[in-house]
């Protein structure tokens, strides 16, 4: 588990595709300090599993289903990645709970600066946008935010908006995507839960 507080600003070494899948190497000399094989790193919010270590870089494979649903499809050599290890247990939960389990990607629309902090609004699909509220949490590209204003479009989908502090601008991928460009999306896990309860319960009766 991961609580969206990135610790590095890492980047991307190499990617090798497969036939459905893809093996990339990363540089991030604090999340590799006490890795070893089999540990989990979040890699722009998607948790990867490091298949072998040689100084500051680590491998990961990349499954087919991963690269359909998240933006690493477009990694490629100098390209940064936020980075976080999971929580140590009794850890500070600084965050939100954050799986490592991208749902999808949302598509940055409109980016407004203020006084050093930054209005970011991302266009976010129908089949994700039912699980975010105002005032909620949600992860972007691995980072812990909470929802400045949620606007939902007659169309379907939604735009949110999400204010960036001066360190968040600073330290992650979110200080420099371009309008159009793709961040990485995970939705609050316990709506989903109770989405899935509820309608459980509804189908029973």
């Amino acid at each position: 588990m991961f609580t969206g507080i990135i610790e590095e600003l890492g980047h991307v070494v190499e990617l090798v595709p497969g036939a459905d899948s893809a093996r990339v190497t990363v540089r991030g000399p604090v999340v590799t300090a006490d890795a070893v094989p089999g540990a989990s790193i979040a890699v722009n919010g998607v948790c990867l599993t490091v298949v072998d270590l040689a100084g500051d870089t680590f491998t990961a494979d990349v499954m087919a289903q991963t690269l359909a649903l998240t933006s690493l499809v477009t990694a490629a050599p100098g390209v940064a990645v936020n980075l976080e290890r999971p929580v140590l247990a009794g850890g500070r939960l600084g965050g939100h709970i954050v799986q490592g389990h991208v749902d999808g990607t949302g598509t940055v629309v409109d980016r407004v600066p203020g006084d050093g902090w930054e209005l970011v609004r991302v266009a976010v699909p129908a089949a994700l946008s039912r699980y975010i509220v105002a005032q909620g949490s949600i992860t972007m590209d691995g980072v812990s935010l909470t929802v400045a204003e949620l606007e939902d479009k007659p169309e379907g989908g939604s735009v949110v908006t999400v204010s960036l502090i001066p360190e968040t601008l600073s330290r992650t991928t979110l200080g420099h995507r371009a309008l159009g460009e793709w961040v990485n999306l995970e939705v609050d896990v316990l709506a989903k839960y109770v989405e899935r309860l509820t309608t459980n319960q509804v189908a029973a009766r």
